[in-house]
């Protein structure tokens, strides 16, 4: 086991009313904390989903593990090959190499902060998702930042059908 120390000397305050937006309806990313702000510690979002909307399709982080805590809401998570459904409060946290994706579950919407641990630099990379979003770069511009990001993107049949 490796202990990671991370190094920054000031405490991190993020105002919400601060914090970046990217997105919107149906998902929009509340850019919190990122590596840079926490010596590495960690990378920190809000996610909030409207009704049955899709968070993130299924990937793997190589690097890091993510925890993903339900503010409010309901969501499904993909772990490995079985899909969580969590609820307010629920906490879920994959560790690196394992498959996973979230999305709203059908009839609600999910609120949910996710943490990236160790951090890796991602906030550039929901900025890149939303100018895909917007039409200004292709969704194929997304296999060329996998490794930068730590986000490789894969297949999953258990996702699949239970999203359609």
């Amino acid at each position: 086991m490796s202990l990671f120390v991370p190094r920054f000397d000031d405490t991190v305050l993020v105002r919400d009313a601060d914090a970046e937006v990217v997105g919107g309806d149906p998902a929009g990313i509340r850019l919190l904390a990122d590596s840079s702000a926490s010596g590495g510690a960690l990378s920190t979002v809000r996610v909030t989903l409207a009704e049955g909307a899709d968070g993130a399709r299924p990937h793997v982080h190589h690097r890091s593990a993510e925890m993903f805590y339900l503010l409010d809401g309901v969501a499904e998570v993909l772990s490995g090959d079985e899909v969580v459904t969590a609820e307010r409060g629920d906490l879920i946290i994959v560790p690196p190499d394992r498959p996973h994706a979230f999305a709203a579950a059908p009839g609600s919407g999910a609120d949910l902060l996710i943490v990236i641990t160790p951090g890796v630099e991602r906030f550039e990379y929901f900025r890149h998702l939303q100018r895909v979003r917007l039409g200004e770069l292709t969704p194929e511009s997304l296999l060329e930042v996998q490794e930068r990001y730590d986000n490789h993107f894969l297949r999953s049949e258990v996702w699949e059908d239970r999203r359609r």
